[in-house]
């Protein structure tokens, strides 16, 4: 399995990274985890094919996660993608899509699609199989604007991938992550601890009884960016490949 960070960044751009994007590959699967604003370029930028894409799941509805769907859906339907699609996420994502379609570009909504499009609404602690892909949803804590807020524990071709998503500490992080190959967690502050975001220093604490096996962090502001070579453990940078 393969994951390929696409883009890596906060709401705001810091250090020059682009919003959430990740896409994982393997012998069957092929996924996007968040679609966020700048997806669609840097998806093109790294020569990813978006039609071999089945699946996109989205942890929660704010524009650095949520907003490139509008872009990738027209792209699809442009370049005459025939290969069925899933978009995946949390309770009400099927209005919440509709809305941002007619947002950014008017009645894009209300066209036929070339392609069958699969809009899915998953439940917290529910797993839901796509194909090779075996997805469970928990709930995190980012706020009340942009929810429900999703972290995802994904078991595909027998490997394990958690990730976060934005969320403060929460102890739901403990049994997603437990025993994963790869936990992405969110690391937005150094120490300091701030609302709805998970700082560095908090997350450490937890590591031992969350127990992955590998830990990368996402999600970074500045705060941490300038102290990443005193930082032990590894950070996601735009385009950066791991096999896992």
């Amino acid at each position: 399995m393969q994951l390929r960070f696409v883009g890596c960044g906060d709401a705001f751009g810091s250090g020059g990274r682009l919003n959430t994007c990740f896409h994982v590959s393997g012998r069957a699967a092929n996924f996007l985890i968040d679609c966020g604003a700048s997806a669609l370029p840097a998806l093109k930028r790294l020569e990813i094919e978006r039609d071999d894409i089945d699946l996109i799941l989205i942890t929660h509805f704010h524009g650095d996660h949520f907003a490139g769907l509008p872009f990738f859906l027209l792209d699809a339907q442009f370049s005459r993608r025939t290969r069925p699609l899933t978009i995946a996420g949390p309770r009400g994502i099927e209005t919440r899509l509709r809305e941002v379609m007619e947002t950014l570009f008017e009645h894009s909504s209300k066209t036929k699609q070339r392609f069958e499009l699969n809009v899915v609404e998953l439940a917290p602690e529910q797993s839901r199989s796509f194909g090779a892909v075996n997805v469970t949803p928990y709930p995190v804590v980012h706020g009340e604007s942009g929810g429900p807020f999703l972290a995802y524990r994904i078991e595909a071709e027998g490997r394990t991938l958690a990730y976060s998503a934005d969320t403060e500490w929460t102890d739901a992080l403990i049994p997603l992550a437990h025993g994963a190959d790869l936990f992405i967690a969110e690391a937005y502050m150094y120490e300091k601890v701030v609302k709805n975001h998970l700082s560095l220093k908090t997350l450490e604490q937890h590591l031992p009884e969350i127990g992955a096996k590998r830990l990368v962090l996402t999600h970074m502001s500045d705060d941490v960016l300038s102290r990443l070579d005193g930082i032990a453990h590894l950070a996601a940078e735009d385009g950066m490949v791991l096999v896992f």
